[in-house]
């Protein structure tokens, strides 16, 4: 998973606060803030863009479902005012800005606290993750990104704007079933792209084990790890969701929050088959250098028993006594010679047909 250079706060700068104390800890970043709104039903769509320095938002209409989007939760100053009127709790706020959490959901009586992992595919397979908490009260929903450029949500404004589908007769409940439905869809384009570079990688593991596949396998890992954390959670709030302990969540909602979890169980289980189909690769590639290693010491192996002879006579040979009748002999040097040839060459045939060689 690339990314550019990032400056993180480190959660050490809560030390010693105390609770709902708002400190961002993630990306810096210095764009503003944006918030945009959608408010729809039946009798039609108004969207508008607000500037974050006015968190009092139109009155929310009874007929109508109130969709509040913010893009940046980096400025600490615009969510404490965005909280403080819309009555959020000081630890759902601290929560907002803290975007280190594990995915979760709390019930606060008259609103659900909701906090997921949105991942955008990149170029060849990559993927970027940013945090996504959302607010869901009666005919409301307040969503809260990081403001990474993108997000998978754009198919569901279209959908509002166009009357496509049931969501402008259905309530803010379905609003946030379709928008976790869109998260876990874009889990699984992520990772396609991430098995095709386990697909690509597999053959450079088992006949070229170079340092640099060593590399790229543990930078694998590391974002199988990461996968595994961002999608195992979900499965936890989707059931919370789809218990009948809040009326915030309808009945007819809670059909398709269950297909939903189906879809999270597949990305877990996918994300599970990664993982194991990695830990495989390491292993080859540990055996695969083995192998590459024996094959070299068996070839150097062969080498010096072929030389081992030969060294003999060369030093049998190169000993200085006067009395040695082979040194006056007129073809003793040649014969020698052939000798040695004819011994390394018997040694060959005999290591070939042991399949030493």
């Amino acid at each position: 998973m690339r990314h550019a250079k990032r400056v993180f706060r480190s959660r050490s700068a809560k030390e010693g606060l105390p609770p709902g104390t708002l400190v961002h800890i993630g990306e810096t970043r210095t764009a503003a803030p944006q918030v945009s709104l959608f408010e729809y039903g039946e009798w039609g769509v108004r969207e508008q863009t607000f500037d974050t320095t006015d968190s009092r938002l139109p009155p929310h209409r009874a007929d109508a479902v109130t969709w509040v989007d913010v893009e940046g939760v980096h400025q600490v100053e615009t969510i404490r005012s965005l909280g403080e009127c819309h009555n959020l709790h000081p630890l759902v706020l601290e929560d907002i800005v803290s975007t280190v959490q594990r995915p979760k959901v709390e019930d606060y009586d008259d609103y659900l606290f909701v906090v997921v992992r949105m991942l955008l595919p990149l170029e060849q397979g990559d993927f970027a993750a940013e945090q996504v908490s959302m607010v869901l009260g009666k005919g409301y929903l307040f969503t809260f990104q990081e403001g990474i450029r993108g997000d998978a949500f754009e198919a569901v404004r279209e959908r509002i704007r166009t009357a496509k589908g049931k969501i402008r007769g259905m309530g803010a409940d379905y609003l946030a079933y379709t928008l976790l439905d869109a998260i876990i869809d874009r889990y699984f384009t992520v990772l396609e792209g991430f098995g095709e570079r386990l697909t690509t990688i597999e053959e450079d593991v088992a006949l070229h084990p170079q340092p640099r596949v060593l590399v790229q396998l543990n930078e694998l890992k590391k974002e199988a790890i990461y996968l595994r954390k961002a999608v195992w959670p979900l499965r936890e709030v989707l059931s919370f969701l789809e218990r009948d302990d809040t009326d915030l969540i309808s009945d007819t909602t809670r059909i398709y929050l269950r297909d939903v979890h189906d879809h999270t169980v597949q990305a877990i289980d996918t994300v599970e088959t990664y993982r194991d189909l990695l830990a495989g690769m390491l292993d080859l590639y540990l055996s695969s250098l083995s192998n590459r290693t024996n094959e070299i010491m068996k070839f150097l192996t062969v080498i010096g028993t072929i030389f081992m002879p030969l060294t003999f006579i060369v030093g049998l040979y190169g000993m200085n006594f006067r009395h040695m009748p082979e040194l006056e002999w007129p073809y003793g040097y040649y014969l020698v010679l052939l000798i040695m040839a004819l011994l390394s060459l018997a040694m060959v045939v005999y290591f070939r047909r042991r399949r030493w060689l």
